[in-house]
């Protein structure tokens, strides 16, 4: 089975995208959602796609943002791919990713199989689903280290390419990738030394352990 590619998200700092970069993770996240410890301006996303350009893919994420926050930080960044983590219909990411040329992933919060079963409805509007844990209402949707139960996704076959995110830390995501055969693995606080700090050793253990599954 092909190794399964990796996500480094909410990447802040140059030093965070450099060990990124040094553990040849796939992509590095960008987070343009002002309620996250994780938020960048447009400007620190500029500096930090400069960085990025041509040494790892370049991921936007972006919680039910309107079109003018979504172009500026396109302009900014120059992002290779929108990552959509709200409530965003498939009609709405299929005229994201024909007005920009890029890839689009839906992030589907999961707890229950009918949740995974929602993906179906993105076929064709987007490049690939990320499943990912339930939030507790009014938390953020994303990033607080919860996780779901893998069984629901486990070698999931759907119309459309798919990752896990959702709790993933360098001590579980060998078994996660062992017990769903996922394509893509997601990670954020998993990685952290607290929220929006990241611990560039356990980037690389991260890395490490994916390689190694």
């Amino acid at each position: 089975m092909p190794t399964a590619a990796i996500k480094i998200c909410g990447i802040s700092t140059p030093d965070a995208l450099e060990a990124a970069i040094r553990a040849r993770a796939d992509h590095a996240g960008f987070v343009f959602f002002p309620k996250s410890p994780r938020n960048v301006t447009p400007a620190e996303a500029a500096l930090l796609a400069a960085r990025a350009e041509g040494r790892i893919g370049r991921v936007g994420l972006f919680v039910d943002a309107d079109d003018a926050t979504i172009a500026e930080a396109m302009s900014s960044a120059r992002l290779d791919a929108f990552q959509l983590h709200g409530s965003e219909s498939p009609e709405r990411a299929a005229q994201l990713r024909a007005r920009y040329g890029v890839a689009v992933w839906k992030a589907l919060s999961v707890a229950t199989a009918e949740d995974a079963a929602k993906a179906a409805l993105y076929a064709g509007a987007v490049d690939l689903v990320l499943f990912d844990a339930k939030t507790p209402k009014g938390t953020l949707p994303g990033g607080m280290g919860l996780s779901f139960d893998w069984k629901l996704v486990a070698n999931w076959k759907g119309p459309v390419a798919w990752g896990l995110a959702g709790g993933l830390t360098p001590d579980n995501v060998a078994e996660a990738v062992r017990r769903t055969g996922t394509p893509l693995v997601d990670t954020s606080s998993g990685v952290e030394s607290a929220p929006g700090v990241k611990d560039l050793d356990r980037i690389d253990a991260f890395v490490r352990a994916v390689r190694s599954a």
